[in-house]
């Protein structure tokens, strides 16, 4: 089977007087319906590593590619547009439109690709809003409603272009135990139902057990890769970082 995104021999460094290396030689692919755990103490890469998955920033090294195809030679509009296609993204502030419901801020990236009517784009999110238990709160401004609430409207935006990758960057850091077990419950229903590959990064060991499989990073590199492969390096045989 094809990995739904695949990261192979990934680093990333940002330039400067002092280059920081946030990933170092990255190895690992995620499969259609897994549900994955990035985890890792404070400063190890983990939301790099997320957002090179998810196509928002290239690596210096190495390739990413989605559904097999390498991503190194897209232009910027290029992985604007496969981002749009394969992408969903839920990050641990939801970044609603204020001044849009619920329901109209669902509908948001359907506009942007275009697949659907005004009317069917109202009509999915109006399902995916059911689908995430909001039925009652779609009319709804991001202001009236909870922090849980809030949560779900923008993973119901995350499925609004129908992705195969939910990408989530500690989705549930600003809620309360109860809505951070009620949004890992959904991400696994979308991973065994809808077959479509979650990855989240999270500090919660407890809701990182939930998912088929947790990713280990210590210091931007994958110590253990949730198949059962621990890896040890040697500090001075590895080569030194682009750009350095």
């Amino acid at each position: 089977m094809t990995p739904a995104v695949e990261a192979k021999n990934v680093t990333r460094v940002l330039p400067g007087t002092v280059p920081v290396t946030l990933v170092r030689e990255i190895d690992v692919a995620i499969m259609p319906g897994e549900f994955v755990a990035i985890t890792g103490p404070s400063g190890s890469g983990k939301s790099s590593l997320l957002y090179l998955l998810g196509l928002l920033d290239r690596p210096s090294g190495g390739a990413i590619s989605v559904h097999g195809e390498d991503t190194s030679g897209l232009s910027g509009d290029g992985l604007a547009a496969l981002r749009l296609k394969h992408v969903g993204f839920v990050f641990q502030f939801h970044f609603l439109l204020p001044e849009f419901s619920a329901l109209d801020n669902v509908v948001v990236p359907m506009r942007r690709l275009g697949r659907w009517t005004d009317k069917e784009a109202r009509e999915r999110a109006e399902r995916l809003l059911t689908e995430v238990g909001l039925a009652d709160q779609m009319r709804k401004r991001p202001d009236q409603m909870s922090g849980g609430q809030r949560q779900r409207v923008a993973i119901a935006r995350s499925m609004a272009n129908d992705p195969d990758i939910i990408l989530a960057d500690e989705p549930t850091g600003s809620l309360d135990q109860k809505n951070g077990h009620i949004v890992f419950e959904i991400f696994a229903r979308l991973a065994n139902d809808y077959r479509k590959s979650v990855i989240t990064v999270t500090h919660d060991p407890h809701l990182a057990e939930q998912t088929h499989r947790q990713i280990h990073l210590v210091d931007g590199r994958i110590v253990d890769d949730g198949n059962g492969a621990k890896r040890t390096f040697d500090e001075t045989a590895l080569p030194a970082p682009p750009g350095v």
